[in-house]
């Protein structure tokens, strides 16, 4: 734990404070870059981690500080150029339909709010949460391919109508034989890490959005940045986003975006405001519910919490949790005020030139992290991403690419 003289160490408080803001700088960085998601930022920072001088839990908790940033970050660029991280692929579709509303500038602040609500209510919910999964571990691991099932069977049977129905099964059965097949596959790439998940994501849910865009009008002026969704109903729906944020936290092999695929079943009804607050909090409130799962478990759930554990962080909690409160509340304030402007920029740009370059820089990244096989990879998950809309489907039944293979 802490030392007591912590709190009497102005240095040390101060040193912290430091490490912490360049996290939330690196944070906001890799958030705001299209494609680009925070496990693949946490395992370049465990990369390159050994170089950094001072104390480990100092840079535990810049890393920390970053991938909390991040999750808060990464809706800005889902929503104003349609290429999600893959915690937030599953809400994209939703978040653009609020933008061709002109209601973005809403939807930066629902998504603000959910983040910023999940680590509310993450905190204290943490310690119980843990309790709890410490006893009824053993029996929900041991059924964890029937709990993946479901969850698709709810993403098909919340389709209106047979015709949609039939092709959330399409969807499913081939982002699921994507997923089985390149996943594990041995990728090499020009970084020091390699990640498959970069092009698999990017063809899925950035690549058809943005050939479809080309012919578009880009994303038109946006209004006043009011909330309409009452308190109680944000409240509701961030509590919802982090229940399932437990499930990636304490679970081996379920990621955020399974778990936001779980959150995006349980509120299908509820418009699209939902999927912004539900996605986000799930995104946000994995990092607290890992954190606690990490110390109890020993086992890191997370990309970030895989980065600490390969740098020797040492665990101490409450300069961790220091990391995640303060990141929060500064990420919180950067959503809208850098997300607006976002939006405003990417507004005055030729729809079709800013879509080719976006295409254009997927591409790249897709090489950059998994070599040539990820250049192949992008182009097939391209293919497979233009399922739901041809057929009518929701957009999240792609997430078949993660729920098949872990199911199986």
């Amino acid at each position: 734990m802490l030392p007591v003289r912590f709190a009497a160490d102005p240095v040390g408080a101060a040193a912290l404070l430091a490490a912490i803001g360049g996290g939330i700088g690196l944070g906001t960085v890799s958030g705001l870059v299209p494609g680009l998601h925070a496990n693949t930022l946490a395992l370049l920072l465990a990369a390159t981690a050994g170089s950094v001088p001072g104390p480990r839990v100092y840079v535990g908790a810049a890393m920390l500080a970053a991938g909390v940033t991040h999750t808060f970050l990464d809706v800005v660029p889902a929503l104003a150029l349609g290429v999600p991280d893959p915690a937030m692929a599953a809400g994209a579709l939703p978040s653009h339909r609020l933008v061709i509303e002109g209601r973005g500038r809403e939807a930066l602040r629902l998504s603000a709010l959910g983040s910023g609500g999940a680590v509310a209510l993450a905190v204290p919910l943490a310690v119980p949460v843990t309790w709890l999964m410490v006893r009824v571990y053993p029996l929900v691991a041991a059924h964890l391919p029937p709990v993946l099932g479901a969850i698709a069977a709810l993403l098909v049977l919340s389709e209106p109508g047979w015709d949609r129905r039939i092709g959330a099964v399409l969807s499913l059965g081939a982002s699921g034989s994507l997923g089985l097949a390149v996943l594990d596959a041995p990728v090499a790439g020009a970084l020091p890490v390699a990640d498959v998940l970069v092009p698999v994501f990017a063809g899925l849910f950035g690549a058809p959005v943005l050939l479809a865009a080309i012919e578009g009008e880009g994303v038109p002026p946006q209004a006043d940045a009011r909330v309409t969704t009452p308190r109680r109903t944000v409240a509701a729906l961030a509590t919802v986003g982090t229940l399932c944020g437990a499930v990636v936290g304490y679970l081996p092999g379920v990621s955020s975006a399974v778990a936001a695929t779980l959150a995006l079943g349980l509120t299908a009804q509820r418009g699209p405001r939902a999927f912004v607050v539900t996605t986000s909090g799930v995104n946000t409130a994995t990092a607290v519910f890992a954190l606690f799962a990490l110390v109890v478990f020993g086992d890191p759930r997370t990309g970030v919490l895989v980065a600490l554990n390969r740098a020797g962080v040492p665990l101490v909690l409450p300069s961790l949790l220091a990391a995640v409160a303060v990141s929060a509340v500064a990420a919180a304030v950067l959503v809208p005020r850098l997300g607006d402007r976002y939006l405003r920029t990417v507004g005055r740009l030729d729809p079709a030139r800013l879509s080719v370059g976006v295409l254009v820089g997927l591409l790249g990244l897709s090489a950059v992290f998994a070599g040539p096989l990820g250049v192949g990879v992008f182009a097939v998950a391209t293919l497979v991403g233009h399922v739901p809309p041809t057929t009518g489907c929701r957009r999240a039944t792609l997430m078949g690419v993660l729920l098949v293979p872990l199911a199986l």
